[in-house]
């Protein structure tokens, strides 16, 4: 695309269904190389890549000549099959349907960035349940509790 010149960030969240803790520490570098590959071979930047057991966070710096539904589609689909193919969970791994994404400036990436890497920190405190609420609210995004991703008994 000559002559189009953009500075779009965005911050993915998904998660594990069922919300089950399925991604262990023991593979989650693997993991986390393994989706900034796919998103890298789609000629997008991964700015940050961190998340618990049952979710992930992705910050994002995204070209417009791409959907980021269809990146977001590739990701999943791809790292599910990656998972399974390795093995690390008993039965068949699967991410949740749907996704949130929010977007930020420059001048906020460093704290976004930070607010990733430290995930197991801020759960230490906050659920995931009250920390992705929180981001709906914060970003006036309107949602029906019905469609926001299942819940199990919120531990993370």
């Amino acid at each position: 695309m000559a002559d189009t010149y953009t500075q779009i960030y965005i911050h993915v969240i998904f998660t594990v269904q069922g919300r089950q803790n399925l991604i262990s520490k023991q593979y989650k570098d693997e993991l986390y190389k393994y989706i900034t590959g796919i998103i890298q071979s789609k000629k997008q930047k991964v700015i940050v890549i961190g998340g618990m057991p049952d979710h992930i966070h992705i910050l994002i710096g995204i070209k417009p000549d791409i959907a980021l539904s269809d990146l977001v589609r590739d990701v999943k689909s791809n790292s599910s099959k990656f998972i399974n193919e390795k093995r690390w969970v008993i039965g068949k791994f699967s991410w949740q349907e749907g996704f949130g994404a929010f977007s930020y400036s420059q001048s906020q990436l460093d704290s976004v960035a930070s607010y990733i890497k430290n995930q197991e920190k801020h759960h230490s405190k906050k659920t995931f349940r009250e920390e992705y609420l929180e981001l709906l609210k914060k970003f006036d995004v309107e949602y029906n509790p019905k469609y926001i991703f299942d819940w199990i008994d919120d531990q993370t």
